[in-house]
């Protein structure tokens, strides 16, 4: 016979158990001991099946935390054998064109095993902030109650002077300037959730021709007729009540918008657009970025996102393989806030990298020596060209500082010299209006009938006068 194993028993066997023989007790035991036995086998029942529960429950926590961890060491496993094929992919002998939708199909699956990281990361984090709390209560009830603390009076104390009330309260200056602060965040969330996002152009220009090449998107945010705020004195503020990824999203649609405007003009021009530090640093946020990227595929060739240095050197392996999809897609990408000049043209175009903007005061330091780079300034444009990647310089102030860029072998430049930011034309947002189809011209008006309006009839034509004919033609057709 087999051995029954009491852990493989429902919680529930417990309780009938106890219930049987608190019944069994009642009937065969005299008098008030066979109440008294019954009860405590009923509550022997329930205590044991409430034991029972909390194992269970515990033994299941433990198996969903382990499968947990199994699964994401295959995730990692599986990232790694992407990798490993991602790098085999691109030593066949095979060209660039057959090669890009499998380096896509291995970005896009890199970016989802990324995001299935993500979201057990969160599913552990929330088990293990649960148990915390439970361990919280636990212990609060398991707490042996305090005793009331008897004030002691001693006496015949010595009268002491009143100690000076410590002020609690902020002064009104402090609390005038918190209210402004309050409504001032008030009047940016509700600016926001009403969309009053406005764009403003600034060209990217060759040198030295000064001929616009392309144009970056900067923001504003609209409060009223005659308030508009620059980046700098709102962003705080939305990433810190976490509507950045929704500004991206108003932004990345007017840039496309733009970017359908230009695609119709000759010279190949684009617009650039940046994105918030929340934004980067959610896949999330940048894989519905992409399928906003992916609804709007054929505006994406005159689209150029701008990416801070800091933040490309700091992305998770989702992001990277969110970029790479995005760039396997035709998205290109531009490097900026640039801090120093160590820059590998091979892998930033690899990640679709094909500009650097970097700042004229941080080249004109390093060309005087006040900055310490691996490369001097006048070979940093020839050093990116080798990665097809184009050095812009920004924050262009003066035409002497445009003369020291030259100097430099810088190609592309933007700033105030050339043009400040400027609004858009409402127009540029406007959807595109359908072509007419091409009919066929209509046939001239008839001349209305002489009875229709009560003209007299017109005279019959004459008929036609007759022909003379030569008599050689006569004689000629006789004799043939």
């Amino acid at each position: 016979m087999a051995r029954i194993r009491l852990s493989a028993l429902p919680p529930a066997a417990s309780g009938v158990a106890g219930f049987s023989l608190g019944a069994a007790a009642m009937l065969l035991l005299p008098g008030g001991l066979a109440n008294a036995v019954g009860l405590l086998s009923a509550g022997l029942g329930l205590a044991g099946s409430a034991a029972l529960v909390r194992r269970n429950w515990a033994a299941e926590r433990e198996q969903l935390l382990a499968g947990l961890g199994e699964v994401k060491v295959r995730l990692a496993t599986n990232a790694i054998r992407l990798d490993a094929m991602g790098k085999r992919i691109d030593q066949l002998p095979m060209s660039e064109v057959d090669a890009a939708p499998a380096r896509a199909m291995l970005n896009e699956l890199t970016a989802e095993v990324g995001l299935l990281g993500d979201l057990l990361q969160q599913v552990a984090t929330t088990l293990g902030d649960h148990d915390d709390q439970l361990r919280l209560v636990q212990d609060k009830l398991a707490a042996p109650p305090q005793a009331p603390v008897r004030a002691v009076v001693a006496e015949r104390a010595p009268l002491r002077a009143p100690e000076p009330l410590v002020a609690i309260r902020q002064s009104p200056a402090e609390m005038a300037q918190a209210r402004a602060l309050e409504e001032r965040v008030a009047l940016i969330s509700e600016a926001l959730a009403n969309g009053q996002v406005e764009v403003h152009l600034q060209p990217m220009v060759q040198l030295p021709q000064r001929r616009t090449r392309g144009y970056e998107a900067l923001v504003r945010l609209r409060l009223d007729e005659k308030t508009l705020l620059l980046p700098e004195e709102f962003m705080e503020t939305i990433e810190q009540r976490g509507f950045g990824p929704t500004l991206d999203a108003l932004v990345l649609t007017r840039a496309l918008a733009i970017a359908r405007h230009l695609g119709t003009k000759e010279g190949g021009l684009f617009v650039s657009c940046n994105f918030s530090g929340a934004t980067w640093g959610s896949s999330r946020a940048l894989a519905a970025l992409a399928r906003i990227l992916e609804k709007y595929h054929a505006h994406i060739g005159n689209l150029v996102i701008e990416m801070p240095q800091r933040v490309f050197r700091t992305l998770e392996p989702a992001s990277l393989g969110l970029l790479g999809a995005m760039s396997a897609n035709g998205v290109r990408f531009a490097l900026d806030h640039v801090a120093d000049l160590r820059l590998d043209p091979a892998s930033l175009h690899d990640r679709g990298v094909r500009f650097v903007k970097v700042p004229a005061s941080l080249l004109l330091a390093e060309a005087r020596g006040a900055a310490v780079a691996d490369i001097a300034a006048g070979d940093l444009a020839a050093h990116l060209a080798r990665g097809a990647i184009q050095l812009v310089a920004e924050e262009v102030e003066d035409d002497p500082m445009v003369a020291d860029m030259l100097d430099l072998g810088v190609g592309y430049g933007q700033g105030d010299v050339f043009s400040p930011p400027r609004p858009v034309r409402p127009e540029v947002f406007a959807e595109p209006e359908a072509a007419a189809p091409v009919s066929a011209p209509a046939p001239a008006p008839l001349p209305p009938a002489a009875e229709i309006v009560n003209y007299p009839p017109p005279a019959p034509a004459a008929p036609p006068a007759p022909t003379r004919v030569p008599f050689r033609d006569v004689l000629r057709r006789a004799t043939a």
